[in-house]
């Protein structure tokens, strides 16, 4: 398989041209590809397929690293926009993008892209509970935080905690009733006097990951509510870089850098429960 690699604030996937969209691609086969031991090492895969929705013409078919499927992805889509426009597969910098989650209008400029990722929806308040780090073996903090819809589920909660000292490498505790597929977790510092804020995210699928799109799309949204307020432009930093968040009446945006970083040829060995990534050809995504 021909295959690129890409990242949008260090949140980074493996993309799979499939022009004629008849790649089978396992849940096992993309375990393999994004593992980083035995394989290309990525969060996520995003095949490159032709789009069934007449307003787009590429459908990104996004999937987690442990391969099951995911609705959107917020950094996916701005590094799948990147890769259409320097691939030649659109006309212009700007276009839709087909995903699970509906069209996704995307503008591709010199170094960021900036994507509609169509409206937040605020949910009810919930818990999230992580390994506490202070006080005995087996203990947890709760934090609340609310239930943000951005065509996948989250829970983002704001915190004075101190960020770096969660533990994430569990997935937090949820209230399984209210997310019965799972949901990715955010804790966000609440928002200062200039609408920025710090992040973590562990997603759903993936782990904690440096970045994550619709994570900060519902991080931002939630921190403008509890600062009582409906709209704003927010800036959040993830620990793989910074992301602008617009959050309209009816719609938000997602504004930040998308890097193509490497190209090559890739092929899968092993048994088809147990396949491992073999890198044929590798080279510099541009000379």
């Amino acid at each position: 398989m021909d295959y690129v690699l890409g990242h949008g604030t260090e949140n980074d996937f493996v993309l799979l041209p499939d022009p004629d969209g008849g790649l089978d691609l396992t849940a096992a086969a993309v375990r393999a590809l994004c593992h980083r031991r035995r394989g290309l090492g990525a969060d996520g895969v995003l095949r490159v397929a032709p789009a069934e929705d007449p307003g787009a013409a590429w459908f990104m078919d996004y999937r987690n690293a442990d391969g099951s499927i995911a609705e959107m992805c917020g950094n996916g889509v701005r590094v799948f926009a990147r890769y259409l426009v320097e691939a030649g597969l659109v006309d212009g910098p700007e276009f839709d993008v087909a995903t699970r989650a509906g069209l996704r209008h995307v503008v591709v400029g010199q170094g960021e892209v900036t994507v509609d990722m169509g409206p937040a929806r605020l949910g009810p308040e919930s818990t999230a509970i992580v390994p506490s780090t202070v006080g005995p073996a087996g203990s947890v903090t709760s934090f609340p935080g609310v239930a943000v819809d951005v065509g996948n589920p989250h829970l983002a909660c704001v915190t004075t905690a101190d960020l770096d000292a969660l533990d994430l490498s569990v997935a937090p505790g949820h209230d399984p009733a209210l997310f019965p597929h799972g949901v990715n977790v955010e804790f966000l510092s609440p928002l200062t006097d200039d609408l920025g804020t710090r992040l973590r995210v562990h997603e759903r699928g993936s782990g904690e990951t440096r970045s994550c799109g619709t994570g900060t799309v519902a991080g931002a949204v939630a921190g403008l509510r509890a600062a009582g307020l409906d709209t704003g432009t927010v800036t959040v930093t993830t620990p793989g870089g910074v992301l602008r968040v617009g959050v309209e009446a009816g719609t938000t945006t997602l504004t930040g850098p998308a890097v193509l970083i490497a190209r090559g040829e890739v092929e899968l060995g092993g048994s088809d429960d147990e396949p491992y990534a073999s890198t044929r050809v590798a080279q510099a995504a541009r000379a």
